[in-house]
């Protein structure tokens, strides 16, 4: 008997990040890195909510949900960094939390 739940966690894990990227790069061209705490409270959330689901499956889910928006806190940051250097555009709009004191 074949068990796809690792293929589909695989692919689930490759979907999560493909997702989360473009969300650190339109959250930090629309409101800077301000909102870091919403990927803290999801990633928290998720984390432990991880620890009380039954089924394996989901629980590995959630959790692999939970540490992907974890490190979208990271990346925020370093998105912000790689705008600064010039490597993304800039909301010519938006006068965001810059540490440039702009």
């Amino acid at each position: 008997m074949l068990h796809y739940e690792g293929i589909l966690l695989g692919l689930s894990t490759f979907i999560t990040i493909g997702i989360f990227h473009p969300i650190v790069i339109k959250t930090e061209y629309y409101f800077g890195t301000r909102p870091w705490w919403v990927f803290l409270l999801l990633g928290a959330g998720c984390a432990v909510g991880a620890l009380f689901i039954e089924s394996l499956f989901w629980s590995a889910l959630c959790g692999i949900i939970g540490f992907s928006s974890l490190w979208t806190i990271k990346e925020l940051f370093e998105q912000e960094e790689r705008v600064r250097k010039g490597w993304f555009p800039s909301n010519p709009r938006h006068r965001s939390n810059r540490r440039s004191g702009k």
